[in-house]
């Protein structure tokens, strides 16, 4: 059943079950076969991030010296990006409630000691349209506080096949993912051999990036 964890931010728990989850992994592994991973870095300082990333979808999210962005190519290879995936695509026709498609689906890679600070997805022209976010892997403890980064944060386990909805009132919250918990992780369940250590997770979220048409 979902629940509402603030004003716009709808937690699904299980929206994947076990065979979504291994159609959904074996769709992104063959994205990250197309697009391979990158490590980003912060702006200016250059410092990597502990979380591996790739993209699919007509636009990518790239974070570099230069600043964060979206572009149509992988950095690296200057591909397009590959398209996003069926079944990500059919949870956000579920879940957004939005009469556009996304135009990008970041895929963030974790290790077991990865973290992602506190920070806003505001690099859309367009905040009408959610952030949909899908689970693979190990449970990650999702951290969330308001649109102020010294707001008060609250905390929810997010498990493997869970959905988010980041929307409304709560577009603009900071977030991140404080830890994750591989020793709770499903012992059989390795979503992306060959792109994710034992342990390791995969969370991807779906944006909408430049304004619908009215």
């Amino acid at each position: 059943m979902a629940t509402e964890l603030a004003p716009g931010l709808i937690h699904h728990p299980g929206f994947l079950d076990s065979t979504a989850r291994v159609r959904l992994a074996a769709e992104v592994a063959a994205v990250l076969a197309s697009a391979p991973p990158v490590t980003p870095c912060m702006p200016r300082t250059g410092k990597p991030f502990s979380v591996r990333m790739s993209n699919a979808g007509p636009l990518g999210w790239i974070s570099d010296r230069s600043g964060y962005r979206y572009q149509p190519t992988h950095p690296e290879t200057d591909d397009p990006w590959p398209a996003i995936p069926p079944t990500a695509l059919a949870a956000w026709d579920a879940l957004a409630a939005f009469p556009a498609s996304p135009e990008a689906c970041l895929i963030n890679l974790y290790a077991p000691d990865a973290r992602m600070g506190l920070h806003q997805d505001r690099d859309e022209a367009d905040f009408s349209a959610p952030v949909v976010s899908l689970s693979l892997g190990a449970v990650a403890l999702f951290r969330y506080g308001g649109l102020r980064r010294s707001d008060p944060t609250r905390s929810v386990r997010l498990l493997p096949g869970d959905a988010l909805v980041i929307g409304g009132a709560s577009r603009l919250i900071h977030h991140g993912v404080d830890r994750l918990y591989p020793e709770n992780d499903l012992p059989t369940e390795n979503p992306l051999p060959g792109f994710l250590p034992a342990g390791g997770r995969c969370n991807l979220t779906l944006r909408r990036v430049s304004a619908a048409e009215a």
